[in-house]
């Protein structure tokens, strides 16, 4: 056959090979072509380690002889048989064939003898499905393409066999084709052949599987499916209602397997482990699920100390090589701590901008409103320093500022500028004397150029506020190309001694758990809980990462008698919903914790994705949604019936009412 000019290809520049290959999918081409046994490394037994690297038969039980992206010169002269998808069609001469592991380039016939087939073949539409079986050859000098994997080499053609002709489709499977997350969710299962989401899914199997060898295998925790229907549960979030074929009583999706795991302890398990799927009716709130996913794990006879290293070493031992190292331990806050310096219990700890108190500064000044709130109780003067934020920050950003602490936290804001010349500029900067400048810049370490956010009154509501203008801020100097949150960082955190009681939000008088009902007071506050109880500290502790809480946990209440002082006498609970529970607690439960950790959450991180939508396969939209199968969708009278519930109005005109 005559030699036909080919164009390089530079359509296989995609992360596909890329990122896949970063997950050990598919080793380097020279490594599996040339396999050396590699020596056994050692670690002490007190330092974190990965888990060992292996690589999978990825054609095993398949039709085909090798993936899409693993071909290379060390191939060359071997007949292969290729399955996959067309990605391209350019001039008759080649199609490009795309799996899950990669791209490679197939070489259509040209003889006459195969008009016919070059003929269908190139006249497929693309994302139809084939299978391909030819010889791998060497590209022509000049044209390999050593940005794609498999760009030294191409697939003579020998036999094709269509196996599924492709419709037209709502979008193209390209990296650079914008979709709106709407039509991505209805196509779903399109938008899963993406490599971003081929990505996401095989990154969050493999962190799974490794935790699940590391708590298994390695330290003996026990794999326990806990049920799906349960009964209500007092405190936390909205449950999902099921009915029942009893007339009047329903089941509720579990918010999470508290109650089982801790149940697990009380009948010996001593290490419980799941990968488990919990259920929230949290409405309308944004990046979230009502279903997701956590990592689900309680111990007995233990204490916060030791959990915190076990899920430290396990997030080590799972954590994707291509990532970087984890130091540990991870560092501890407080949460006083946390508020008092960040304005939030969950602080990003990956910039500064810290609160900083400098009441001590406005003492004794003549600005007047500054001194009432510093006579006012928990009265203070708190502020943040942007650094180059004369420079950066337009009046437009300084009055969405303003306007936010007041709308959101109804708290006023005064900013003070030290400009480049060394001027102050602030409408309070005619009142200033130069005692308070120079203690100012002593106590802050403004410089020219920086700015002063300032907020007066009480001290724990001007914490929250700056703690929200921190982060907008941030926001801002972003998007000016000011570079803070670096997203390659990984700042992990440990939060403890939160509070175990917090006052409700519509009666002050009463409390609420802070996390669950089942967590247990502070050892060195336990006599507090009898007499003040808005003063103990509990044994809960979240895990940060990047400014999100990506797991919670605590030590729980294993004494029945507290646990139900704690529901009748503290929190106001019927303890009759949880019997179950204080009779297991009185039947020698032993002292017990554990944590979750939100999958979604630690994948959407890691691999820098804008939503926690992006790491699961069938999310549901903003609203609760499945816009590919129209769920919720309405059901029958008949359907219905056995459950004792009936339509009080037809569904036709949009408004439907239960009634049992």
């Amino acid at each position: 056959m005559a030699q036909v000019a080919r164009p390089v290809l530079g359509l296989c520049r995609g992360p596909v090979p890329v990122l896949l290959r970063l997950l050990g999918l598919r080793g380097v081409c020279s490594s599996r072509c040339n396999k050396q046994a590699q020596p056994l490394q050692s670690h002490p037994s007190q330092r974190p380690v990965r888990a060992p690297r292996t690589e999978p038969d990825l054609n095993s039980f398949a039709l085909r002889t090798h993936t899409c992206g693993e071909l290379c010169t060390a191939h060359i002269g071997q007949e292969v048989r290729l399955c996959g998808w067309v990605q391209y069609q350019r001039q008759g001469v080649f199609i490009v064939l795309r799996d899950f592991d990669g791209l490679t380039q197939i070489v259509i016939p040209q003889e006459k003898s195969t008009a016919h087939l070059k003929k269908i073949l190139c006249e497929l539409p693309l994302e139809s499905v084939i299978t391909v079986t030819g010889t791998v050859i060497p590209r022509p000098p000049g044209q390999a393409n050593l940005e794609m994997p498999t760009g030294k080499i191409e697939v003579q053609m020998q036999h094709a066999e269509i196996l599924n002709r492709c419709r037209k489709l709502p979008f193209e499977i390209k990296e650079l084709v914008k979709k709106s997350e709407a039509l991505r969710m209805q196509y779903r299962y399109l938008d899963l052949r993406s490599s971003q989401m081929q990505y996401s899914l095989r990154l969050r199997s493999q962190m799974v599987m490794k935790m699940r060898e590391y708590l298994c295998n390695l330290h003996g925790f026990v794999d326990v499916e806990t049920p799906t229907l349960f009964k209500k549960t007092p405190g936390g979030a909205k449950e999902f209602v099921v009915p029942s074929r009893e007339p009047g009583k329903f089941y509720c999706l579990p918010q999470s397997p508290q109650q089982f795991k801790q149940l697990l302890m009380i009948g010996g398990l001593d290490r419980y482990f799941q990968v488990a799927r919990c259920y929230r009716d949290e409405g309308s709130k944004p990046d979230r699920q009502p279903e997701f996913t956590q990592i689900d794990i309680e111990m007995s006879f233990v204490d916060q100390a030791r959990i915190r290293k076990l899920i430290e070493e396990l997030i080590v031992y799972s954590w994707p090589e291509e990532k970087g190292n984890i130091d540990t331990p991870f560092p501890l806050m407080t949460y006083a701590d946390a508020m008092d310096s960040y304005g939030v219990d969950k602080p990003d700890t990956r910039f500064g901008m810290k609160i900083v108190d400098v009441s001590e500064v406005f003492r004794n000044t003549e600005i007047s409103f500054l001194r009432n709130a510093l006579s006012c109780p928990h009265g203070a003067i708190r502020m943040i320093l942007v650094a180059d934020g004369v420079k950066h920050f337009k009046k437009r950003d300084f009055e969405y500022l303003t306007q936010l602490a007041k709308f959101q936290f109804n708290q006023d804001l005064t900013f003070v500028m030290l400009q480049p010349d060394g001027t102050w500029k602030s409408a309070v900067s005619k009142f200033l004397t130069d005692m308070e400048k120079s203690q100012l810049c002593h106590m802050t370490n403004i410089q020219k150029g920086d700015v002063l956010i300032l907020a007066a009154g009480d001290r724990t509501k001007a914490n929250v506020a700056l703690g929200k203008l921190r982060l907008e801020c941030a926001d801002i100097l972003e998007s000016k190309g000011v570079t803070l949150r670096d997203p390659s960082i990984f700042n992990f955190l440990w939060i403890i001694d939160f509070p175990l009681f917090l006052p409700k939000e519509n009666s002050p008088e009463e409390f609420e758990s802070a996390h669950h009902p089942f967590t247990a007071p502070h050892p060195d506050d336990i006599h507090l809980i009898y007499t003040e109880p808005n003063k103990v500290r509990s044994q809960h502790y979240d895990l940060v990462l990047n400014g999100n809480e990506i797991g919670g946990g605590s030590i729980r209440i294993h004494n029945m008698e507290l646990q139900n002082y704690v529901l009748e006498t503290i929190l106001k609970e019927d303890s009759g919903l949880l019997s179950h529970l204080l009779e297991a607690l009185d039947s020698g439960a032993p002292p017990h914790g554990g944590i979750a950790l939100g999958l979604d959450r630690l994948i959407a991180l890691i691999i820098g994705a804008s939503s926690i939508r992006d790491v699961i396969a069938f999310p549901k939209s903003f609203r609760g949604r499945d816009l590919m199968s129209k769920a919720p969708d309405y059901v029958s009278p008949e359907e219905l019936s056995p459950y004792h519930i009936q339509n009080e109005e037809s569904p036709l005109n949009g408004v439907l009412n239960l009634s049992t």
